[in-house]
């Protein structure tokens, strides 16, 4: 029998409809609270699941990974590695001044210049002779025979003022010499800072390639527990090919940088060695205005300007003075056999003959218009010298002062910064707060600023050093002969290359 509510409420007294009524409402009140409170919580979950991070999901599939120390860039780590002894900076210089061949050039060029210079001052060799004249033989006899000595006297100071110019010649050589030997050293400095620079920069890329390795091998498990898909192993594989070929070109580059040390010390059969130093101290400091300064008074290329200078004044004082006349003097015995009645042949006779030449018609002024003409061009050239030294150093001063300014960045600046942000991110993720590749990406960033900063360095070493020695970079270029006033800066160079140059922001995710 089914009664409605109205039924119900007629049939039961005023009390149980109270008891009744109060008893629905309760239920009804709980489930609503029920309803309420499950709403709450799908609202309060999915909540969360907008607002977790995404890297939450792999850093908890990074938990099954191994746990990680903090590993820095550090500068000198080949040479701690190193199984042999290191050669030094003072160990290559003294190899080069023992074994390159230039520098014995120059000494050989100044023993001629003083051989020369002595030959100048000579005064002319005597002249001894026969002479005859109307031989007859025979029964009748007569003529005469005998000899002279012969004998030029040279006038004017002439013999002096040659000397003065080779003695020119002999203050050039040895300028030369001092300037070859300024210029090997410079080639063997910035040769061994490359090869310095090189051995550091295969360490950064040989680390590289293992961050790359790494981390393909990291988005390899990924991809196994449905955490990556096939793309981005696949570009995670590319990244480490990519480092260890770059590790591989790093590793031939320094066996070329080595083998162009050991060519400018004159050793070209050493072995590949490890070579010490400190790349990130004691590079030059420069000042750009006492550079430019240096460049145009105390360059020996400068220095062999002013004596090239003087030299031609000298030239032009010995070629006025060749219209002097040199005297000639003769003098000898003659036995004349032509006969005297009653006393027999006239015998010995004595020879006495003095000679000079008059200069009426040349009196030298060609060579002396010449040596004139010399003179100014010499004056002149000096004038280009410090010009084209002042243009060639505007460029090595720029490339040495952003270096240095980039340097100093890397190493105040960037490189702390870089760290701090790897360690958090370490400390990060052995607290589940992130994911293994994102620290990976960290340290990769981390070690391609290294390797920018080293490109940095060597670059502030190798201007630095180039500039120290005004612009003389090459070790095997001849040494210039005396008077050849057109090569006074001939092997004035730029030591840089596109290679060595820094490139800010080159190396922050590929190798």
């Amino acid at each position: 029998m089914v009664l409605n509510l109205k039924q119900t409420e007629r049939a039961d007294s005023p009390e149980k409809l109270n008891l009744k009524r109060g008893n629905i409402l309760q239920a009804a009140a709980k489930g609503l609270v029920l309803l309420v409170g499950v709403v709450a919580i799908g609202g309060v979950v999915r909540a969360q699941e907008m607002q977790m991070p995404q890297e939450s999901h792999a850093s908890h599939a990074a938990v099954s990974l191994k746990p990680i120390e903090p590993k820095f860039p550090k500068l000198g780590k080949p040479q701690e590695q190193a199984s042999g002894p290191l050669m030094n900076l003072e160990q290559v210089l003294r190899i080069a001044a023992e074994s390159n061949p230039t520098l014995r050039q120059a000494e050989a060029e100044i023993r001629a210049a003083k051989a020369r210079k002595a030959q100048a001052g000579l005064y002319p060799n005597p002249t001894i002779a026969y002479a005859g004249d109307e031989i007859r033989g025979g029964a009748a006899g007569g003529g005469k025979q005998g000899f002279f000595l012969q004998q030029a006297i040279v006038t004017g100071g002439k013999l002096g003022l040659s000397k003065n110019v080779f003695s020119g010649d002999v203050k050039l050589a040895e300028i030369e010499a001092e300037e070859q030997k300024m210029r090997v050293q410079s080639a063997v400095r910035i040769s061994f800072l490359r090869v310095l620079a090189a051995q550091e920069q295969l360490e950064i890329r040989e680390e590289l390639a293992g961050i790359a390795q790494d981390s393909a091998e990291t988005q390899k498990r990924l991809m196994n527990t449905g955490q990556a898909d096939e793309s981005e192993l696949l570009d995670a594989e590319v990244e480490a090919q990519r480092a260890r070929l770059a590790a591989r070109t790093q590793e031939s580059r320094l066996g070329e940088q080595w083998r162009s040390l050991a060519a400018v010390m004159g050793r070209p059969d050493l072995p590949l060695t490890t070579v010490g130093g400190q790349l990130d101290r004691g590079w030059p400091d420069l000042s750009q205005e006492k550079v430019m300064d240096a460049m145009a008074f105390d360059s020996p290329a400068i220095r062999i300007a002013n004596e090239t200078e003087s030299r031609a004044k000298a030239v032009v004082a010995r070629a006025a003075r060749e219209s002097v006349p040199d005297v000639v003097v003769r003098a000898g015995l003659e036995d004349n056999h032509e006969p005297v009645p009653g006393s027999g042949a006239k015998g010995w006779e004595g020879i006495a003959e003095v000679s000079t030449q008059i200069p009426l018609f040349n009196r030298n002024q060609g060579n002396i218009a010449a040596a004139r003409a010399d003179l100014e061009r010499a004056v002149q050239e000096k004038n280009r010298v410090a010009l084209t030294l002042r243009e060639r150093a505007a460029e090595v001063a720029d490339q040495y002062a952003n270096a240095r300014f980039t340097v100093m960045h890397y190493r105040d600046e960037i490189l702390p910064r870089a760290s701090k942000s790897y360690s958090l991110l370490v400390n990060k993720y052995g607290q589940m707060l992130a994911s293994y590749p994102r620290v990976l990406d960290a340290q990769h960033r981390l070690y391609g600023l290294e390797s920018e900063y080293i490109a940095a360095l060597e670059t502030v070493w190798t201007s630095g050093i180039s500039l120290e020695g005004y612009l003389l970079t090459d070790g095997l270029e001849a040494p210039t002969r005396p008077g050849e006033v057109d090569r006074t800066i001939r092997e004035t160079n730029l030591p840089m290359s596109g290679r060595t140059s820094a490139t800010v922001g080159s190396i922050t995710k590929n190798p």
